[in-house]
């Protein structure tokens, strides 16, 4: 099983890989769409990537007002 931790530096890299943005620019507590200079739409290409890498389902309920990194990963923790 994954720790936290693990989530989390999985979605940053993904993050990274996906938007081209080094991953050392990204920090935990980083507003993504700031971060990575995203929209609403590039947001849900991310998440839906993350859901296939994880393979989770996000429901939209608990992704409302979701926009750092540490809180994405554990919403996706909880659903590990």
């Amino acid at each position: 099983m994954r720790s936290s931790d693990q989530t989390l530096e999985e979605i940053l890299a993904l993050a990274a890989t996906h938007f081209k943005v080094p991953r050392e620019k990204l920090a935990p507590d980083d507003d993504f769409f700031q971060k990575l200079g995203i929209d609403s739409l590039q947001a849900l290409e991310l998440l839906t990537r993350l859901e296939n890498h994880f393979h989770v389902e996000l429901p939209d309920y608990e992704l409302q007002g979701v926009s750092d990194f540490r809180t994405l990963a554990d919403r996706i923790q909880a659903r590990l």
